[in-house]
């Protein structure tokens, strides 16, 4: 149920919160940058499913670097 609950409010997170330099191109990304958002705030889950997700997606990783390089802060 608290999976669930945290799965919706990262994407209402960001659908509310896009902007022109955080605009998702695929739920796949909507949801990444939800936890990204909710992980920005503090929230530990969401820095956890944020990496999950980040790690599953490996294949994203060089187009993710391009448009959110804030994703990969510790590669600067």
């Amino acid at each position: 149920m608290f999976n669930r609950f945290m799965a919706a409010a990262a994407i209402a997170t960001a659908i509310l919160g896009w902007s022109s330099a955080s605009q998702a191109q695929s739920p796949r990304d909507a949801e990444i940058i939800g936890f990204h958002q909710l992980c920005d705030k503090g929230d530990r889950k969401a820095c956890v499913r944020f990496g999950v997700l980040i790690e599953h997606n490996r294949d994203m990783h060089a187009e993710w670097r391009r448009s959110h390089p804030e994703f990969f802060w510790w590669e600067h």
